[in-house]
């Protein structure tokens, strides 16, 4: 059995690497923030030393075998149904909180480290995981807006002509249009045109081009 000072080593350890993510996503307002990866990653070390060190007296008497790693395993999947809470779908085609749960998937990980006395592991992930979000989100956000696809999403109501609407965005000759979706359900038509070389004036003049149409409920477009 481990001695008190190193199950509160461990678990105050925890508690600060858990709450080094955490602020980063505190910093951007999300629900997930600092107490909510402090809490995943100690009861994640929590785990892995109950896991490891929790059945001494069980594994004492004779012909009685465990597996201390099944403990550990579970935390690694059960952590996704917190992950998932994390997810938001707002609109078609937008998605926010994949980061987030992988952050407290990752977060999940490090407590098991932790709780394992795999110290250097556990800070070094840490430290990863920082640069990962801080230092690498400028530079994911300036390779995207060079290969993203600019896109150009029309909600209508169903007694618009969604052709009509669709010909006069690809009759414009300054565009190139790359792909397109065509999608009804009882309410709406949703079309979705993605564009391989547009710039902002000319999406500006496509969408105000669409506004004059009565039949348009809504357009969204990526900038």
């Amino acid at each position: 059995m481990l001695h008190w000072s190193e199950i509160a080593i461990r678990l105050g350890l925890a508690a600060v690497l858990g709450a080094v993510i955490g602020l980063e996503r505190e910093r951007k307002d999300w629900t997930a923030g600092m107490r909510t990866h402090m809490m995943v990653c100690v009861g994640s070390a929590l785990s892995m030393i109950v896991s490891a060190h929790g059945f001494g007296d069980v594994l004492s008497h004779p012909g009685v075998e465990l597996d201390p790693s099944r403990v550990a395993s579970q935390v690694v999947s059960g952590i996704g149904f917190i992950g998932a809470g994390t997810i938001l779908y707002l609109k078609q085609g937008i998605i926010k909180g994949l980061t987030t749960a992988s952050g407290l998937w990752t977060v999940a990980a490090i407590g098991l480290a932790t709780g394992g006395g795999m110290y250097f592991a556990a800070g070094l992930t840490t430290g990863i995981a920082i640069i990962i979000l801080l230092i690498m989100q400028p530079l994911e956000k300036r390779l995207s807006q060079r290969f993203r696809h600019k896109t150009v999403r029309i909600t209508t109501t169903l007694e618009s002509s969604p052709s009509h609407i669709l010909k006069q965005v690809l009759n414009n000759e300054n565009v190139s249009v790359a792909s397109f979706t065509f999608d009804r359900n009882d309410e709406e038509f949703v079309i979705q045109i993605r564009f391989e070389d547009v710039n902002v004036p000319q999406m500006t003049t496509i969408v105000d081009s669409l506004q004059s149409e009565p039949q348009i409920k809504e357009i969204f477009w990526t900038k």
